[in-house]
């Protein structure tokens, strides 16, 4: 929604509420985009960061698994006498 910052001025509140609520507002001057109106996110607690830490931890362990070593990688290009396949 694109507002013109003369008519902002009397509906402000109202702006402001449709912003928290997830409409894009757009003030505009003399028929630009001047400024936009977005709802301030909270900063994240400790806890909550310690948390998806904890869970991005967790993930990547889950998906880490033991392969076999980097030395012996390519032992399915040779045969068991040592020659290439």
């Amino acid at each position: 929604m694109r507002v013109s910052v003369t008519d902002a001025k009397g509906q402000l509140t109202d702006l402001v509420r449709r912003a928290e609520a997830g409409d894009e507002v757009i003030l505009t001057r003399h028929g630009h985009a001047a400024v936009r109106l977005v709802p301030v996110r909270p900063a994240p607690d400790r806890k909550s960061r310690r948390a998806l830490l904890e869970a991005a931890r967790a993930s990547a362990a889950a998906k880490a698994a033991d392969g076999p070593p980097a030395a012996r990688s390519q032992d399915f290009l040779y045969g068991d006498d040592g020659l290439p396949e």
